[in-house]
């Protein structure tokens, strides 16, 4: 019958409710190709899935675990946080949005810069989360790479960012448009103090950050497989109305054409971030 599995008691097959264990969330992560690895094996693999290279999303957080030695850093500039300057209003009030993604992700804003060392090379890290309203270019993440900056004129230390992002915050309008050139002026200034500048562009990097300081560094890195660019390809697709060459925006195309220096996997990114400072830096 149907329902005789509720007979499982006369088959003395019971199980007490004081045994069951709940699964916690996120113990497992499904791969690209369907099979299912362990949460701790995903971490100790700088979360890229063993069975298909899928390079997992992931924020400041973990990327400062894997990049500075025994995870210990210094957070900067911690305090700075976006406002409303506008009274935003869309399908709800910018005010609300932030108060919203702040209580959800524990950050501040869509940038964290750290101190710290990678592999004994001293250097300042900043790194977008794209859980904070897509990882979008507000002026609070402007005014922390500009303070990125000058802590590294100071010291007399390279620079690297770590690029994910959808592009400018439209909550902000132009506010947000002037960081670009707020932070192209900062960089140009790290260039003339003689001091490296790193980008290791995520998937995705899009819109503005694309068009201005992701691709403006010394030495340009991406992540296998991901989507960079300045508008989505159906908007490329639907404007010039022709189909779009096989792999059009992934690192490895841009790669190709010349816009990206290495392609480095994530297990591999701090070795060859360490090496490219001494390379450059101490050479």
């Amino acid at each position: 019958m149907a329902f005789d599995w509720f007979k499982r008691k006369t088959q003395n097959i019971t199980t007490s409710t004081e045994d069951k264990k709940d699964v916690p969330k996120g113990l497992w992560h499904q791969t690209m190709t369907g099979k299912v690895i362990e949460h701790e094996e995903l971490k100790a693999n700088n979360y890229v899935s063993p069975e298909d290279g899928f390079h997992v999303r992931i924020g400041s957080r973990e990327f400062f675990s894997i990049l500075f030695d025994e995870n210990k850093f210094t957070e900067l500039d911690a305090n700075v946080e976006s406002v409303d300057m506008l009274n935003f209003k869309d399908t709800k009030s910018y005010t609300d949005r932030l108060k919203e993604v702040k209580a959800k992700t524990k950050l501040i804003d869509s940038i964290r810069n750290a101190v710290g060392t990678v592999n004994g090379e001293k250097m300042v890290i900043s790194c977008m989360d794209f859980s904070f309203i897509g990882g979008s270019l507000g002026s609070v993440m402007g005014e922390k790479i500009r303070r990125a900056v000058d802590y590294c004129i100071a010291n007399k230390l390279p620079y690297m960012i770590i690029c994910q992002s959808g592009g400018a915050r439209m909550q902000e309008a132009t506010y947000s448009l002037m960081q670009l050139a707020k932070v192209q002026s900062k960089l140009a200034q790290l260039s003339e103090a003689g001091l490296l500048y790193i980008a290791y562009l995520c998937d995705p990097t899009f819109g503005g950050i694309t068009a201005s300081f992701a691709m403006t560094a010394d030495i340009i890195m991406a992540e296998p497989g991901a989507l960079i660019g300045f508008a989505g390809p159906r908007v490329i697709r639907e404007t010039i109305g022709k189909d779009l060459p096989e792999g059009f925006q992934t690192s490895e195309f841009l790669q190709e054409k010349g816009f990206v220096d290495f392609i480095v996997k994530r297990t591999e990114i701090k070795d060859k971030v360490s090496k490219t400072v001494r390379l450059l830096v101490h050479a």
